[in-house]
């Protein structure tokens, strides 16, 4: 899969599906109504879209995620990181503490996930 955004209404979308899955297509088509004022045809136009990408998937009606929203996170971000910083881990953290001060906790967890530098 290589487009893993989504727009802030597909978002939300997914987020009841991660929310509430596994799930009966009817029962999607009533969250969406309550949750988002869409119709039948609007849940099950944006739920085919987001299959074809590869993030959910509606098996005889039971709809579940492919990709985990911890997953999906973890794509979005190396996305984010490739195309803003060419991949380089490095340059985001840097472009990122010129605005943003770590506190000492920060640093400590972050030395934790590196191995301990």
């Amino acid at each position: 899969m290589t487009n893993v955004n989504l727009g802030a209404v597909e978002e939300k979308f997914a987020d009841i599906i991660w929310e509430n899955e596994p799930l009966h297509s009817r029962d999607l088509v009533r969250l969406c109504d309550e949750q988002l004022d869409w119709r039948k045809s609007t849940t099950y136009t944006v739920l085919k879209k987001l299959c074809d990408r590869g993030i959910f998937q509606n098996d005889n009606g039971m709809v579940s995620s492919r990709i985990s929203k911890e997953k999906f996170i973890n794509m979005q971000s190396t996305q984010f990181v490739e195309k803003t910083f060419k991949g380089s881990l490095p340059a985001f953290i840097a472009a990122f503490t010129s605005e943003n001060k770590l506190s000492e906790k920060d640093i400590e967890e972050i030395k934790k996930m590196i191995g301990g530098i």
